[in-house]
């Protein structure tokens, strides 16, 4: 009898032992994992990083530190002595600040009044433009882009016919597609930070004697303000470094800077192209802490 009793306790220790290993070996596998994972994603970013400093003008081949590459960016437009290629990146990074700056813009705009229409009015249609708002999420980039040169071509042919005013595919153009993309995604952020807000402060203040224009500029917006801002960086990141519609909807002279690096490609890609993405990397992050900053000042305040 107390032989079994033993024989029980000794199997229920070893199968807490058992318990407690493949509890130890899943942690352990999960952090490995989530290791992996960053791996994955960030050491590209770090590679890329490194080779902005080196000495070659091939990225495939380390041949030593220099600064070279950041001088004749920062330096030589300056003062007139950087070569053509440091010329076109810059032009080409100017059309990439200028697309996303004035696309990002527009779209927090437009994306910011659906979210309050579709969150606080019910009117006819609503679902339908509910629905319309997520097909540039959910559709392939590639069919926005085709569909966009599709519809530029039909409509400066029909300009072109009334008027006789030929136009053609360039920044403007560049620009109206990023903020089609771009509004569906500052929508739903902004709706998302919406839908935590209560409709009863909006309604307070009402009480209090604002009307609906007081309440949205003194109450609602500084209320949304990080959803909004979060929105924007957002938007202003996408349109940074979108190819495939910038691809479908550019012209001669709207070359922006993912569309520069494709065609580099095709010959060879220098450490200069690293360099001004090391740059823009710099300036993301300062975006993104900077996001982090107001958020944290809203949740103490």
């Amino acid at each position: 009898m107390a032989t079994g009793k033993g024989g029980e306790v000794r199997e229920e220790r070893q199968k807490i032992k058992t318990d407690l290993l493949i509890r130890s070996l899943g942690r352990q596998g999960l952090k490995l994992v989530s290791l992996l994972g960053f791996a994955f994603l960030y050491l590209p970013i770090f590679i890329l990083v490194i080779y902005s400093f080196n000495t070659s003008r091939f990225n495939a081949v380390w041949r030593g530190f220099t600064l070279d590459w950041y001088r004749s960016l920062l330096q030589g437009v300056s003062d007139g002595t950087a070569s053509i290629s440091d010329v076109l990146i810059w032009d080409a990074l100017n059309n990439s600040l200028l697309v996303a700056a004035i696309s990002t813009i527009l779209a927090t705009i437009f994306g910011t009044m659906i979210a309050l229409a579709l969150e606080r009015f019910r009117f006819p249609g609503r679902a339908a433009v509910e629905a319309l708002l997520f097909l540039p999420i959910i559709i392939p980039e590639i069919t926005m882009g085709i569909s966009l040169l599709v519809f530029f071509s039909l409509v400066f042919q029909l300009i072109e016919n009334l008027t006789g005013i030929r136009l053609v595919l360039g920044l403007p153009t560049v620009i109206i597609g990023h903020v089609a993309f771009n509004i569906s995604f500052v929508a739903i952020t902004v709706r998302a930070r919406l839908a935590d807000l209560n409709p009863a402060i909006e309604e307070a203040a009402m009480d209090l004697g604002a009307n609906e224009w007081r309440t949205l500029w003194r109450i609602t917006l500084p209320l949304i303000w990080p959803g909004i801002f979060s929105a924007a960086l957002l938007a202003f990141t996408l349109s940074l470094d979108d190819f495939v519609v910038t691809f479908f909807t550019s012209g001669v002279g709207s070359t922006t800077l993912p569309l520069f690096v494709y065609g580099m490609i095709k010959f060879s890609v220098t450490p200069a192209i690293n360099a001004i993405s090391t740059l823009m990397l710099l300036a993301s992050m300062l975006l993104v802490v900077s996001s982090l900053v107001v958020g944290q000042r809203e949740r103490l305040g």
